[in-house]
């Protein structure tokens, strides 16, 4: 766990799949948003302040005038976001399956010494 206590309250990024596996078809990624919005609102529930990088950066890209997932906005704004968001959190909590996006957040953690958490039930309770 690291250096948290047991009553912190912890900011942590969900990390999970947004396009692995998806074909980039909406519905894929919507489910895929979901599935770390739900894992999401037990990191709430637990006390400590959840985050996603698709909450952050979908909209900014959207914004930005991205025309489709990969285009040059997308990879501009999607994992750069990510990356400094996850300097400002205290910990990860790595859910779903395969995703090399989800798997660096997990390495940039773990090298800035901050706690990578594999499930829900692994966190401290704030």
């Amino acid at each position: 766990m690291g250096k948290y206590t047991q009553s912190e309250q912890l900011l942590i990024l969900v990390a999970g799949p947004y396009r692995s596996g998806t074909g980039d078809d909406h519905a894929k990624l919507a489910a895929n948003v979901e599935v770390m919005n739900r894992a999401g609102l037990e990191v709430l529930r637990r006390g400590h302040l959840p985050v996603t990088g698709e909450a952050l950066a979908l909209p900014l890209i959207e914004l930005a005038g991205s025309r489709r997932v990969g285009d040059a906005v997308f990879d501009e704004i999607f994992h750069p976001l990510a990356r400094r968001l996850l300097a400002r959190c205290d910990a990860v909590l790595r859910v779903g399956g395969a995703s090399a996006g989800a798997d660096e957040m997990v390495d940039l953690a773990r090298a800035q010494g901050k706690a990578v958490f594999a499930g829900v039930d692994e966190l401290p309770a704030a």
